[in-house]
């Protein structure tokens, strides 16, 4: 089983939702199916596949979300420190072509927000992260082209 690394604030998030997945909306979802039946022929009955269909999806990701948070290794990053990028590292870039300057979290791939600052560990700018230091320059393959970045902090916590 590999273990899925994530942020403590990241599995906090993934409980959240597993226990509204399975205390809110599971029993909506029966008692829509419940109300479905009570309409009589279920062979034409477009509320009860459509709530069927829900708690079929509803159900999938309940256990998905049990397996990662089963498989989860979570690291707290307030006790990272160090002057390399890792895992939980707050990087602060400049990127080489419009002199802008962006700063993403380096987080699980079930954490990543690119627009919320988090991006997942196996990304491609975080692999052309890790390791780095303050200074360094990296390069970047994405999608629209090479891209060229220089470390300009590290942050952690």
């Amino acid at each position: 089983m590999n273990k899925v690394p994530m942020t403590s604030e990241g599995y906090a998030e993934l409980e959240a939702e597993l226990k509204r997945l399975k205390q809110v909306e599971r029993p909506r979802i029966l008692q829509a199916i419940s109300e479905a039946r009570a309409h009589g022929d279920l062979s034409e009955n477009a509320e009860y596949h459509a709530a069927k269909e829900a708690q079929g999806m509803n159900e999938a990701r309940v256990a998905e979300l049990e397996d990662k948070l089963g498989r989860a290794e979570v690291i707290d990053i307030s006790k990272l420190d160090g002057d390399t990028v890792t895992f939980g590292a707050m990087v602060k870039l400049l990127d080489e072509d419009t002199e802008e300057e962006r700063v993403y979290r380096i987080v699980g791939d079930l954490e990543a927000d690119v627009k919320g600052g988090k991006i997942s560990v196996s990304s491609p700018i975080a692999r052309a992260l890790i390791g780095k230091k303050i200074g360094d320059f990296v390069e970047v393959s994405a999608p629209g082209g090479a891209r060229g970045y220089e470390i300009l902090d590290i942050r952690f916590g």
